[in-house]
């Protein structure tokens, strides 16, 4: 782990290498990977965050009165006590009453969590390296989907489709034979300091919730009450509309579309 002090982007957490945040655009991430689910998914209760030790998105969750309980479980105690100190913007729900925080391996986590424990489970990982090179397979995912709620959603940071196009179509096809063709969707985000600048984030559903299929009228609201700086109702809609040559990665399951 380190922290990098930036002229353009402020202080910059990166992992094994890859740039994991930075102050100036963290918030498109963090609010896209955890509004989308919880907009679409309004019953969510209870959610899990595997990953995610800067803080970024309980910070986000906890901004929805309807969550009970928030639970994030990070491998790294190093990881929270740096972005406390260097990145307190996002590191600043760690206090929350609601937050269940625990320093473990999340993949352990999972194995011994109980059946249908999690409306909402959120795979806020690094990339397939590393350490977390084990949140990115098919028995990790059934795990997770054993886990959910029949109504629970999981949601996955799915790397960048055109910098990481192997494992983007590798972990979308492990998705729809787990959950089912019908129940994944990918969305995308513009995050200017990651890889090409366009991320991805998969929505898989157990149950019939559907990221189209959401209150608007209440996501502007929130939006505008909560001074967010990307997401809004708008926003929600256009992010499932994808470009050309993602909806063939997603189709053909091959590499071999990219030119």
């Amino acid at each position: 782990m380190e922290i990098y002090e930036t002229l353009a982007y402020g202080n910059m957490l990166t992992l094994d290498g890859m740039v994991m945040c930075t102050q100036k655009d963290e918030y498109v991430y963090h609010e896209m990977i955890t509004h989308i689910p919880m907009f679409s998914h309004p019953k969510a209760k209870r959610a899990l965050v595997i990953g995610g030790g800067d803080g970024g998105t309980v910070r986000e969750l906890l901004r929805h009165e309807q969550l009970e309980e928030v639970t994030l479980v990070e491998i790294d105690a190093l990881v929270i006590e740096a972005c406390k100190l260097h990145l307190p913007e996002t590191a600043v729900a760690f206090d929350n009453p609601r937050l269940n925080l625990l320093v473990e391996d999340g993949i352990k986590y999972i194995n011994d969590c109980e059946d249908g424990r999690y409306d909402l489970i959120i795979i806020d990982s690094a990339d397939p390296v590393g350490p977390g090179e084990g949140l990115f397979t098919a028995e990790f995912y059934s795990q997770v989907h054993r886990c959910l709620t029949p109504d629970g959603v999981m949601i996955t940071q799915s790397e960048s489709p055109r910098f990481n196009s192997g494992v983007f179509v590798e972990i979308y096809d492990t998705y729809k034979q787990i959950f089912g063709q019908d129940k994944v969707q990918c969305y995308l985000a513009a995050i200017p300091t990651y890889p090409t600048g366009t991320w991805s984030f998969s929505y898989s559903s157990k149950g019939n919730s559907h990221p189209l299929q959401f209150n608007r009228e209440a996501a502007a609201k929130f939006s505008q009450e909560q001074g967010l700086k990307y997401y809004n109702e708008e926003v929600h809609t256009a992010a499932f509309a994808l470009p050309n040559f993602v909806k063939q990665l997603l189709q053909t399951g091959s590499q071999q579309v990219v030119k």
